[in-house]
C-alpha cells in the first residue's frame, strides 16, 4: 500500500515526463527566436475572463484548497487583484493562485502593477514583491502548511523611491537551474531589467521550453536566461516529501500567481502554446 500511496501522490504531481527528442531539438533551435517579443501572427489565449476566477484554484498557507481567505483574490474592474484589507495580521500566510491547466512549451504573460501599502506584519523582503511561478507542482499536491509550491519563480518586484531593484528575477523554491553549463543552488538571480517604481504597468513574459530553456522578459526585453530546470534545494516548507526527487527534470507544470503580503493587480494574463 505505501508503495501505491507513493505512485498515486507522484502522478498527482503532473510534472509529466520528459519532452521527446524532436521537442528537445525545437527549444534548442528556437532559444533566441522565442524568446522575441510578440508577432502579428501569434494567437494569445486568455486565461482570464475579467469577471471572475473561473478556471483558477487557490491555495493559501494554512487553509484548505479553494478556501479564497479573506477575499484574498478578487475581481474588481475587469482586474486579477491581490488584497489584504480583511487582515489583521499577515502571519506569513502566503498565497498562489493557480491556473487548473499544466503547460509545457509556452510563452506567459501578464501585465502587473503594486499598489498601495503592504498587508500589517508582512515580511520587510515582501514588500512590492510578488512573481509568476511556473513548472509548478500541482495545488491539490500542496501541503496545508506549505509556504510555495514547487517551481520555478520569475519574481516581479517594486523598486523603492531611491535605489535600483530589478524585477522578474529568477528565485527557486524547491528547485535549481542551470547558468553557463554550472547547477545554480542560489535561491534568487537578479534579471538585468532596470527598475519600475510607483504604480504602473509593466509587462511581464516568461519563454518556457520544458526542461531545456527559460527565458524572462520584461516590456518585451530579455533579462535573463537558464537551462535545465530541475527539483533540488530548499527555501520551501510543509511539503510532501515523497514529491521532491532532487535532481528530477521540471518538463511541464502549473502556473501560478502570488499573494507575499503586499497588494497587487494583474491584467491581460495570456498564454501561447508552443506545441499541441
Amino acid at each position: 500500500m505505501k508503495t501505491l500511496a507513493l505512485a498515486f501522490s507522484t502522478l498527482l504531481f503532473i510534472w509529466g515526463c520528459s519532452p521527446s527528442q524532436d521537442h528537445q531539438e525545437q527549444a534548442q533551435a528556437s532559444t533566441e527566436s522565442e524568446s522575441n517579443t510578440t508577432t502579428s501572427d501569434e494567437e494569445w489565449i486568455s486565461l482570464f475572463n475579467g469577471e471572475d476566477l473561473s478556471g483558477w484554484k487557490v491555495k493559501i498557507r494554512g487553509h484548505a484548497l479553494d478556501d479564497n481567505y479573506n477575499n484574498t483574490f478578487r475581481v474588481e474592474d475587469g482586474m486579477m487583484k491581490v488584497r489584504y484589507d480583511q487582515y489583521d495580521d499577515f502571519a506569513q500566510q502566503y498565497g498562489h493562485i493557480f491556473y487548473e491547466k499544466p503547460y509545457s512549451h509556452y510563452k506567459f504573460r501578464v501585465e502587473y502593477r503594486f499598489v498601495g501599502e503592504q498587508a500589517p506584519k508582512g515580511e520587510g523582503w515582501a514588500w512590492r514583491n510578488s512573481g509568476i511561478m511556473v513548472h509548478g507542482q500541482a495545488p491539490e499536491t500542496m501541503g496545508l502548511e506549505q509556504d510555495f509550491p514547487i517551481s520555478i519563480e520569475v519574481q516581479l518586484l517594486g523598486g523603492p523611491e531611491e535605489g535600483e531593484r530589478t524585477t522578474c528575477n529568477l528565485c527557486t523554491p524547491g528547485t535549481n537551474v542551470v547558468m553557463d553549463d554550472e547547477l545554480v543552488t542560489q535561491h534568487c538571480i537578479s534579471s538585468s531589467s532596470e527598475t519600475y517604481r510607483g504604480d504602473q504597468w509593466v509587462t511581464a513574459e516568461v519563454v518556457v521550453l520544458g526542461d531545456s530553456v527559460i527565458h524572462h522578459l520584461v516590456n518585451g526585453d530579455t533579462v535573463l536566461s537558464y537551462q535545465q530546470p530541475q527539483m533540488g534545494g530548499g527555501t520551501v516548507s510543509g511539503y510532501d516529501e515523497a514529491l521532491k526527487v532532487d535532481g528530477q527534470m521540471l518538463s511541464s507544470g502549473y502556473i501560478s500567481l502570488q499573494s507575499e503580503s503586499h497588494p497587487v493587480d494583474f491584467r491581460k494574463i495570456e498564454i501561447l502554446p508552443l506545441v499541441e
